[in-house]
């Protein structure tokens, strides 16, 4: 499933460019993710654990930066991995594009190709995507506070984010679901006949 979103960050383009390719350095604005060792060529094996509803998933595998195109402001990240306990799969390609907006901000538009099987594939699109668009928030938050604040993260290959809110995600998941059904009801009918 292709799961598109934008955020904006309040600092210049050519900072943000070289905030987003520190993926050590990213992880503590992943919640529930952890990078357990370098593999080498900007490839690092980790962990992740996140809620999809009532279910926590515990997914292991292998994340990397396969490209990273200055002239276009174009970075292409791959994760693939496998329940910890369970049979479940999951697969993402993200490609994070960014372009100077007004007032010194950076626009960042993502694009992630997500495949999943196993428990995560019981959940509906529309479920996956609005937890999505609720982690992909507070990322972009944490990496204006990292960029405006104390500046870029560390190296370190073991480095912990902070756990996963589950319930604040499944509040905000589940208002982003609520807004949805109330637009279909409430907005403009789009069938025959009707305006």
């Amino acid at each position: 499933m292709l799961i598109e979103n934008r955020f904006t960050v309040a600092a210049p383009a050519d900072r943000v460019w070289a905030e987003l390719q520190d993926l050590p350095g990213l992880v503590p604005c992943l919640p529930g993710a952890e990078l357990t060792r370098e593999v080498g060529d900007d490839r690092y094996e980790g962990r992740v654990v996140t809620r999809l509803g009532p279910v926590a998933l515990r997914f292991s595998g292998v994340a990397e930066l396969v490209e990273a195109d200055e002239s276009a402001r174009r970075l292409v990240l791959h994760a693939a991995g496998s329940e910890d306990k369970g049979k479940g799969t999951a697969e993402m390609t993200m490609t994070m594009r960014l372009a100077a907006g007004s007032g010194g901000r950076t626009e960042v538009t993502v694009a992630q190709d997500l495949q999943v099987s196993g428990a995560a594939a019981q959940f509906g699109r529309g479920m996956i995507a609005d937890v999505s668009g609720v982690l992909l928030r507070g990322f972009a938050d944490c990496v204006e506070a990292k960029i405006n604040g104390a500046g870029s993260g560390g190296t370190a290959t073991a480095v912990r984010a902070r756990p996963a809110g589950a319930l604040s995600i499944a509040v905000s998941a589940a208002l982003m679901a609520l807004r949805r059904v109330v637009r279909r009801f409430l907005g403009p009918s789009t069938r025959p006949g009707h305006s």
